[in-house]
């Protein structure tokens, strides 16, 4: 199947599925868009992984420094 066929039956299966991603679809670009909703749980997210990676690297840092040099 040439290229330009290849990408119109994929057009036009998203068109008539509605899908915005699946496995056939990621090889060309979608017209999905990401909720707003769904930008915060991701910020939120983010958030906590990092305060959590945080509070790792502090224990860890306390076992082994000196007690007067870990904040």
């Amino acid at each position: 199947m040439h290229t330009a066929d290849c990408e119109e039956a994929i057009a036009d299966f998203i068109r008539i599925k509605g899908i915005t991603r699946c496995p056939t679809a990621c090889v060309s670009p979608t017209q999905g868009s990401v909720g707003a909703a769904d930008r915060v749980a991701l910020e939120e997210h983010a958030v906590a992984r990092a305060r959590l990676q945080r509070a790792k690297i502090t224990a860890r840092t306390r076992q082994f420094l000196p007690l007067g040099f870990a904040n």
